[in-house]
């Protein structure tokens, strides 16, 4: 997996090894990525890489689904929040307020190092 992106120099994309390089692109650059720092848009671009991954057949586990992917599913078991509606839907209704690009890094990097099973 990508190496956080905190303080570290982004990598080309031709270096990137999975979702988490593009992940911590955006983190280093959010305004080149989301519009607004919108969850919304986010988990559009997330839409987009997992359809990138399938149309290329590229044999990657991909865990930002909307509703059901493993950040959704680890959200709706930690929080008890629902993912009906997606996990950028949850993290707004539940962190009001709050930076919700600054929000989505911080349960990215706790989920990032809960411990989880092969598979999961």
């Amino acid at each position: 997996m990508g190496a956080s992106g905190e303080g570290s120099k982004m990598r080309p994309v031709e270096e990137w090894q999975d979702v988490y390089d593009l992940l911590d692109a955006v983190r280093q650059r959010p305004n080149a990525w989301v519009r607004n720092g919108s969850l919304e848009e986010l988990a559009v671009l997330m839409f987009g890489y997992h359809l990138a991954l399938q149309v290329h057949d590229v044999d990657e586990t991909f865990e930002f689904h909307r509703g059901c992917g493993g950040f959704a599913s680890w959200l709706s078991r930690t929080r008890g929040w629902s993912m009906a509606t997606g996990w950028d839907a949850a993290i707004a209704e539940h962190l009001p307020g709050e930076p919700p690009l600054d929000d989505f890094f911080r349960l990215l990097d706790e989920y990032r190092e809960f411990p989880r099973s092969a598979g999961q």
